[in-house]
């Protein structure tokens, strides 16, 4: 779960089982590596109710065991307080970018910097694409993606 700090930033897909929850692994070991997890509060959830209660996907687990990064989480669906409570709100795609648009203008007045994790992406790949329906390569090319994308989104914002 989150950790109370200055900064904050939620992760956002469609079912919050595969790549929000990835992200989320990702940031907080590189926020750990880099002595700064305390500063930060650092959560993940769903455009969706699908698998809401649900644990990350078990390639995903099984990805993130392979590269020594511990992963914990409940699939939950973003909330409207989300929007005033954090800072970034950071999703995996063009749909989740328009479900919390969509979303945030029901909020008055939130604070929520809403974008792309794929926008911090060195390599340029805008989206990070559903692993659900594919193989255990395709939740590797997300953890690379989420590396990728954390480390220059940490960099940018410590």
């Amino acid at each position: 779960m989150a950790s109370s700090g200055s900064r904050s930033v939620l992760f956002v897909c469609l079912g919050n089982i595969c790549r929000s929850p990835i992200a989320e692994a990702v940031f907080r070991k590189l926020a750990i590596d880099a002595n700064v997890v305390d500063k930060w509060r650092i959560d993940s959830a769903a455009t969706s109710t699908y698998e809401i209660g649900n644990p990350p996907d078990y390639r995903g687990q099984s990805c993130m065991k392979r590269h020594g990064v511990s992963m914990s989480h409940v699939a939950r669906q973003v909330t409207k307080d989300d929007f005033m409570s954090f800072e970034f709100i950071l999703c995996m795609d063009e749909s989740n970018l328009r479900d919390l648009n969509k979303k945030a203008n029901s909020v008055k007045n939130y604070k929520a910097k809403i974008e792309l994790l794929g926008s911090y992406d060195p390599q340029k790949e805008l989206i990070i694409k559903d692993p659900y329906y594919g193989s255990d390569a395709d939740f590797e090319r997300v953890y690379e993606q989420c590396v990728r994308c954390c480390k220059a989104f940490l960099d940018a914002n410590s």
